[in-house]
């Protein structure tokens, strides 16, 4: 682009997308690597919900505690490996984990899905794999931008970076639903491992670029280029003895908990409506679809005008202030379209504003905080919070929709008070930062 042409297209980039000139190469590279982890995520999604199913929905709650196991376990080994390998090495190596790992199920869901016990089994651990893989690649990934981009950059940049994410879970699952009942789920998984090797690409072109960036920087570049250090439990002992991280950990667990009723609900009314396994993943893939369009315009468009406008809190808050509304609304009607509705305007919110606003926090801590907390936080935390909503709503089951969803109210008020303290102090951390850079 010559000096003239980026002139020209400066105004409207800056002023609309928050874009640069100088940033249009790196931002793209950004946006495809999210849209490939996400269209490759969202494809297999609708089959993690069918495998469900077919486990038992009744099982739910074991499922999310063997996932949860899983993630105790691994959240170590991923700290481990961060302390002691650099950026550019452990981070490509995920997935190249995470492909073998969907070669082997299609493996499995080829040939060994015939017998009915098999297949009971084949689907529990394909869903315990892939509520692990979701949550590890999205952390992994976003890690990556909230060290490469500075705080100013993470604010204009994450909204647009989260609409590749976006673009990709929107054409996930629309793939899926056109392809599912012809060709099989299982046919799937091959497709959605070649998104993720391009994905990697990405990575290394990212790479390439921040270096460059790093070598005006001799301090950035040597950081750049060594491992993190600490202990394997660096993660657990940052959240636990932070109370800024504490806090986004705790709003983390209120989230999940309403999330997992919504969840857990509306698996059981799919399995009534709808008792084939083709069809179930066809409606949970035209969900996912019409929550992930909206998403898109709410990253593209406004999480970075409401994040200026508003402030950190307040778009952290939206979600929870309509939980509150959702809830009760719920309680008074519950009915399938009611919690269909809420489940699609609550994923196209949690996506297109809360998501993006939630990684910009990391963008105010330590590189340890911003790899090792935020890992523990977005899959151990995560999935600590589907294991208490869910046994808890079992438990619950004898009140019904009517009463869970009058206990949820209490806990959206809760996270909506945890947003507004979490946003003062991310203020305070960014203006002692800003102060620490004009001392230098």
């Amino acid at each position: 682009m010559t000096p003239t042409r980026a002139a020209q297209a400066s105004p409207f980039s800056v002023r609309v997308l928050g874009v640069e000139p100088r940033e249009f190469v790196p931002v793209a590279w950004s946006f495809v690597y999210f849209f490939c982890l996400l269209a490759a995520y969202y494809m297999l999604r609708s089959v993690r919900e069918t495998m469900a199913i077919v486990s038992g929905v009744q099982n739910i709650p074991w499922l999310y505690t063997g996932t949860f196991t899983v993630m105790l376990a691994a959240t170590p080994v991923f700290g481990w490996v961060t302390s002691r390998y650099r950026r550019r090495t452990f981070i490509p190596w995920v997935y190249y984990f995470f492909i073998a790992n969907i070669l082997l199920f299609f493996a499995a869901f080829t040939w060994f899905m015939e017998a009915g016990f098999a297949r009971v089994w084949v689907a529990r651990s394909f869903f315990v794999w892939l509520s692990v893989f979701n949550l590890f690649v999205v952390s992994v990934f976003w890690s990556f931008m909230a060290d490469i981009w500075s705080t100013d950059q993470g604010r204009r940049l994450f909204g647009i970076i989260s609409a590749g994410g976006s673009t990709g879970a929107f054409l996930g699952p629309v793939i899926t639903s056109v392809l599912v009942v012809p060709v099989g789920f299982e046919n799937l998984l091959p497709l959605s491992a070649g998104l993720l090797a391009l994905a990697v690409y990405c990575i290394h072109r990212l790479r390439l670029w921040s270096l460059g960036q790093a070598c005006r920087d001799e301090k950035r570049a040597a950081e750049i280029a060594r491992p993190l250090g600490g202990s394997a439990f660096g993660g657990i002992k940052l959240v636990v003895t932070t109370p800024y991280l504490a806090a986004i950990a705790a709003s983390m667990v209120c989230a999940t908990f309403l999330g997992g009723a919504m969840y857990m609900y509306m698996a059981e009314l799919i399995s009534v409506t709808f008792p084939d396994n083709d069809r179930q993943t066809r409606v949970f893939a035209l969900m996912d679809a019409v929550s992930n369009a909206l998403s898109f315009i709410g990253q593209l468009v406004l999480v970075r005008f409401a994040v200026k406008k508003f402030g950190i809190g307040m778009t952290l808050a939206l979600l929870p202030l309509v939980s509150v509304v959702a809830f009760a609304l719920l309680a008074a009607n519950p009915v399938f379209i009611v919690i269909a509705v809420f489940q699609v305007v609550r994923r196209g919110l949690a996506y297109g504003l809360t998501k993006p606003a939630s990684d910009m926090l990391y963008s105010v801590v330590s590189r340890e905080s911003k790899y090792k907390a935020k890992n523990f936080i977005e899959t151990a935390v995560w999935r600590g919070g589907d294991v208490v909503a869910t046994w808890t709503i079992r438990s619950l089951a004898g009140i019904g929709l009517t009463g869970v969803s009058l206990v949820c109210v209490p806990i959206a008020i809760i996270w909506s008070l945890l947003a507004f303290w979490i946003g003062r102090d991310y203020r305070r951390r960014d203006r002692n930062m800003e102060t620490r850079d004009e001392q230098r």
